[in-house]
């Protein structure tokens, strides 16, 4: 693990981090946990990788051709005006031709077969005549088209997929075509996680006076399945001291990395800090965002402590701006450098004051050709409508003074492809 020794560097002055210094902050501290298993190739859909896959055989394994058409001798060929072949054969995919093509030959040849011995050319079957057992080629070939040579792809002993990577359906294809049918995997990251909070209730009891029932766990349960994670939920932590040191004792005894919503603002009932400190390390505890403004990050023994909100969208503003990045990287995956933004138009006017960065949740929708984001109403950190609603957070900086309809803003799309 990475040295946490600067970890309390940022606590004394209770300053609030800028988004941007977080960020930078939670990847330097972290780094990827140990361990690996080997996994069938099916099952590594979403893993990341523990070592390199390394080309055991050329891709491909043959020169062959790109196209349908007919194999031949390029110095067959006339430089001017048509050039009579005889046809001598077929060759498929799966089943080659045997024999060597001779000077004034051709072998009929479909997409994927192997090149006879001889042939270095491919001409497509649309630019040609075929008569009495002849193909006629027009002028105008080039020596080697339409071919794929061995090794084009991958040359035998190439890396093919390198350490880190997360195995996508693509990776998926090109490791079967590599005839590996087993791979090693990171171990799967474990994580904690629970709510903290008297007026919490668990669905499917009733509930009584002043109490709501508990969204956090479920938000994050989602979040971290999609991770990859092997989850650990802890459930409802009451507003006790007591029974949340005891909680945060055991999490850290078994996990990675734990996530608790609610108990890091500066409430009377706030108690993830000061147990955090006396546990173990608090990096930082304050973010000049919105939504999201309290959040602490620190160490308990050998598990990152992850200290969101308690305002549901302020859990998934934090989750996906700043815990995520970490947890990808204790995975063993690094993430992006920089968040990918897009600038689009707004469709509304918002209001903000400048000093703190805001993330705002948005539809993004193609209008009249342009695209266009709106504002999904009512921007509470506790409206978790509005996340369910949007497909956007609009990322207004912290200089801005607000937005008036027309302008151009960025926006950070929820959903790749």
């Amino acid at each position: 693990m990475t040295d946490t020794s600067s970890c309390a560097s940022y606590a004394p002055e209770n300053r609030a981090l800028s988004a941007d210094e977080a960020r930078a902050h939670l990847l330097a501290q972290v780094a990827p946990v140990a361990g690996r298993e080997f996994v069938p190739l099916r099952s590594a859909l979403g893993r990341i990788l523990a070592a390199d896959i390394v080309a055991p055989h050329d891709v491909p394994a043959h020169d062959n051709s790109a196209m349908d058409g007919y194999a031949v001798r390029f110095d067959s060929l006339a430089g001017d005006g048509e050039t009579r072949l005889q046809v001598v054969g077929s060759a498929f995919a799966g089943n080659a031709f045997s024999g060597l093509v001779g000077k004034g030959q051709a072998v009929r040849i479909m997409t994927g077969a192997v090149l006879p011995a001889g042939a270095d050319t491919v001409v497509v079957q649309e630019v040609t005549r075929v008569e009495d057992g002849a193909v006629l080629v027009p002028a105008g070939q080039k020596k080697g088209q339409n071919t794929r040579r061995a090794g084009e792809d991958l040359a035998h002993g190439a890396v093919a997929l390198a350490a880190g990577k997360r195995v996508g359906p693509a990776e998926l294809g090109l490791i079967a075509s590599l005839g590996i049918a087993e791979v090693a995997v990171r171990r799967r990251l474990r994580v904690a996680f629970f709510s903290t909070g008297d007026e919490l209730a668990s669905i499917g009891t009733p509930l009584a006076p002043g109490q709501i029932y508990d969204s956090n766990r479920y938000t994050l349960h989602g979040l971290l399945t999609r991770l990859g994670a092997d989850l650990i939920d802890l459930g409802v932590v009451p507003d006790v001291p007591e029974a949340l040191e005891a909680t945060l004792r055991e999490a850290a005894g078994v996990a990675d990395a734990i996530i608790t919503t609610g108990g890091v603002s500066v409430g009377e009932a706030d108690f993830v800090r000061e147990i955090l400190a006396r546990l173990g390390e608090v990096g930082f505890w304050k973010l000049n965002i919105k939504p999201g403004r309290p959040m602490a990050f620190g160490k308990i023994g050998d598990a990152w402590l992850f200290g969101l909100p308690g305002n549901p969208v302020a859990v998934m503003v934090s989750y996906t701006q700043f815990a995520l990045d970490a947890l990808l990287r204790l995975s063993g995956l690094d993430p992006l450098p920089e968040r990918p933004l897009l600038t689009v138009t707004a469709a509304n006017a918002i209001r903000k004051q400048p000093g703190r960065r805001e993330y705002l949740r948005g539809t993004v929708a193609a209008v009249d050709g342009r695209w266009q984001v709106k504002t999904t109403g009512n921007q509470g950190s506790g409206v978790l409508r509005s996340m369910s609603e949007a497909n956007c957070f609009v990322v207004l900086p912290e200089d801005c003074a607000g937005v008036q309809a027309g302008d151009r803003v960025e926006v950070q799309l929820f959903e790749g492809v």
